[in-house]
């Protein structure tokens, strides 16, 4: 009993000077009551009230302090479908339907993206066109700006003049700027290119030579974007490919627009160069498309 009231003592003078204590805590009990029987005739009433305080001040330090903050980490992946209407001009002239999946990872150092596109055209009612491209590419970030890439694009077809047209490329890359608003990056590297024509398929309208073509290649290609509006995005991307049997220049030119979280509606316009073409042909070809995306 008398130790009882020796604690309740102590909790009496937490309160009154205003500790904030209302309770002890299991371990405080013991702590205190064992100091009390062994040195209840030698130990002052004030050394028992300071101990209180440190043996409470271990008790709350114990319990972990509730977490109220929540962060958000963005999702490493990206990926988006397209579909959409698309009419050619220049060489050829028709109106197809095509789709495309796109997705990018970034972990790290590391960034990859991957792409496959699916072009079918008819011309009265009959197929004349279908055609596969496969893009890839991982990023490796050396420093804040930058980079090592390895990218390869490769292009089936059924009817086109090219049953496979394979680019392989290597080398250093370079971010301009890379913000929320605004980017612009470099790239440039060598690389490699087989092309495997389509004898049966060349026609007068193709730009194409009856070769096979194995050769190195030099590599450079210039992306851009920028956030006009928080619904509406310009993109912009150059790439040369340069080798002894021909140069293009691939060039596309896109503007995005946000219609939902999700969903947006894009144009692109494309133009594909070529310094060598056979005679009574033009050098380029123009592709405009409305499509539309589905973000995920």
């Amino acid at each position: 009993m008398k130790c009882e009231a020796r604690l309740g003592y102590i909790l009496a003078c937490y309160r009154k000077i205003n500790l904030g204590l209302t309770e002890f805590k299991p371990h405080t009990i013991s702590i205190l009551h064992s100091i009390y029987i062994r040195k209840k005739k030698s130990v002052p009433k004030y050394w028992l009230l300071s101990l209180g305080i440190l043996a409470t001040s271990v008790a709350h330090a114990d319990e972990p302090a509730p977490n109220t903050t929540e962060i958000k980490i963005p999702s490493a992946w990206k990926t988006g479908v397209e579909f959409g209407y698309q009419e050619r001009s220049g060489n050829t002239n028709s109106r197809t339907l095509n789709t495309k999946l796109g997705g990018e990872y970034t972990s790290g150092r590391w960034r990859s993206k991957a792409s496959w596109a699916y072009y079918l055209n008819y011309d009265d009612g009959v197929e004349d066109k279908r055609q596969s491209t496969y893009e890839a590419q991982s990023d490796y970030k050396l420093g804040s700006k930058s980079f090592l890439y390895g990218s390869f694009k490769g292009v089936d077809s059924k009817y086109s003049a090219y049953y496979r047209d394979d680019t392989l490329s290597a080398g250093f890359g370079y971010q301009v700027f890379y913000t929320d608003t605004y980017k612009l990056e470099l790239e440039a590297g060598p690389g490699y290119r087989y092309q495997k024509p389509n004898l049966d398929e060349i026609g007068s309208s193709d730009i194409i030579f009856p070769t096979t073509v194995e050769e190195p290649i030099f590599r450079s290609n210039v992306s851009s974007s920028w956030q006009v509006l928080k619904s509406l995005k310009l993109s912009a991307n150059v790439t040369v490919v340069t080798g002894s049997s021909n140069t293009s220049l691939d060039t596309v030119l896109s503007a995005t627009h946000d219609i939902t979280k999700n969903i947006a509606l894009k144009i692109s316009h494309t133009r594909n160069y070529h310094s060598r073409v056979p005679a009574g042909l033009a050098k380029a070809d123009s592709t405009l498309s409305v499509n539309l995306v589905f973000n995920f």
